[in-house]
């Protein structure tokens, strides 16, 4: 067996279950992908899964481990080959004798006890530049993620997740020169960016969620779309499917323990004990029109206020890839602020339902920071945000800086009185990821700089 050419990416993971994804390669035959799995300390291994793998998913797939326990430590072994025989099944090569690659890697189920801490890493916006088919100092990039493995090392508690929230992959490289458009353009870029060592390390253990922003597709899509990138979204959508969605939580998972392959939405939710996390996708259901502009479509407004009001997590946390506040000096019409009622349709039901602990998780900006918003007639309301990005930024992009945002009047005026918000951090402005830590109390996020160094450190009281 070969070890994987992309992955093992960890997805999607709970107390019972998790999803892990991978890529082999062309063979001469038929080509098979496989994992197998114990629990830390074991010397029996599991008789492994396997997958027929496909060159119509770019030669990858994902493998789901059932009959996991809960906050237990496992470690697996992950490979691909190709037998000689050419009608060979996922149920016969499971009678082969395999020599396994050497690798091994480790990975941890979520604790079942309802009010345990949690802690997660936060970030987004990973550039990687490739001109004619080679990508272009990669190190720089995946600097970030040798710091984020430093503190997965020693994170206590543990780390549950990382969230990525948009602009995992650039695929119109900022617009200069050929852009993505081709879908086997776009796949070797997904496969540049995620087999760099240190983000590979990292995914190989920890869950990873994903969501897609605009450049996964096109910067500030939709609202430069022509009637020629029909076939661009298209390629784009069929490679963030695969590499970003296919190991996540929109894949539901069937009764007898499969995945479901088919992928009728992008957004999603997950859930860590009394922690719950909605994540929105705020790219693809947009509507531009005068007469109903959305950032949401319909049904997931919906489904995102129905889970505000009806769940019974003591800590809420929507990830949307733009900001949804504070707002920008410079509107371009891309976040949440250019979205004005459908913002305020979701604030207005926070407050009237009286939803505490609400926190929404962004990036985008090229800065990171945490946000206070507040109600001048209801002192009971509040909601806070967290943005962190970049993981790495371009040298043609300038980083945010406190002055580009607006703090001197109210984010919105209703009948009742206004929403006005407050810088609760300084603003980062260097590449850098975040550390949330849920607690009893609090959510206490610290944004650390690329190689890991704590930079400043925010606490948010819990209700």
């Amino acid at each position: 067996m070969f070890k994987p050419t992309v992955g093992p990416i960890v997805g999607h993971t709970t107390t019972d279950h998790t999803r892990i994804f991978l890529r082999g390669d062309h063979g001469n035959n038929r080509v098979f992908a496989g994992i197998r799995h114990r629990r830390q300390g074991d010397t029996r291994w599991s008789k492994g899964d396997f997958v027929h793998l496909k060159a119509y998913r770019d030669m990858s797939d994902v493998i789901v481990l059932k009959g996991l326990q809960p906050d237990t430590a496992y470690e697996y072994q992950a490979g691909w080959f190709s037998p000689l025989g050419p009608t060979h099944t996922v149920e016969t090569v499971q009678a082969l004798p395999l020599q396994w690659p050497r690798s091994t890697y480790c990975l941890r189920t979520p604790a079942s006890k309802t009010d345990a801490p949690r802690a997660y890493i936060v970030g987004s916006c990973r550039y990687l530049r490739i001109a004619a088919g080679t990508p272009l100092l990669p190190g720089l990039g995946d600097r970030t993620f040798a710091g984020i493995n430093r503190i997965v090392a020693q994170a206590d508690p543990p780390i549950s997740a990382v969230l990525m929230t948009g602009d995992q992959v650039y695929l119109d490289d900022l617009n200069v020169i050929g852009p993505d458009r081709t879908y086997q353009n776009i796949l070797f870029r997904y496969r540049s960016v995620f087999s760099r060592p240190h983000i590979r390390q990292l995914m190989s253990g920890t869950p990873t969620y994903m969501i897609l922003d605009d450049h996964e597709i096109e910067d500030n899509w939709p609202a430069r779309k022509t009637n020629n990138d029909d076939i661009l979204y298209a390629n784009a959508m069929g490679a963030y499917g695969l590499y970003q969605a296919s190991h996540g939580p929109a894949h539901e998972l069937s009764s007898d323990g499969t995945l479901n392959k088919s992928l009728m939405r992008y957004w999603y939710t997950f859930t860590h004990g009394d922690i719950h996390w909605f994540v929105t996708d705020s790219r693809t259901q947009r509507n531009l029109s005068a007469d109903d502009r959305r950032i949401l479509d319909e049904e997931q407004e919906q489904s995102l206020l129905q889970w505000l009001v009806n769940s019974a997590a003591r800590v809420k946390l929507v990830v949307t890839s733009v900001m949804f506040f504070p707002d920008s000096k410079h509107d371009d019409g891309d976040a949440w602020q250019a979205f004005p009622e459908q913002r305020l349709r979701l604030l207005e039901t926070i407050r009237h339902h009286r939803i505490k602990n609400v926190v929404f998780v962004s990036g985008d900006v090229h800065g990171s920071m945490t946000s206070r918003l507040r109600h001048s007639e209801d002192p009971d309301f509040e909601v806070n945000t967290v943005v962190s990005s970049p993981f790495y930024n371009s040298k043609l992009l300038p980083f945010a800086k406190a002055s580009d945002f607006i703090f001197h009047r109210p984010m919105a005026h209703t009948h009742s009185g206004e929403y006005r918000y407050e810088l609760t951090s300084k603003v980062v402005s260097q590449d850098n990821f975040a550390r949330l830590h849920v607690t009893a109390q609090s959510l206490q996020v610290t944004f650390h700089d690329r190689d890991g160094k704590p930079l400043q450190t925010i606490d948010i009281p819990l209700r």
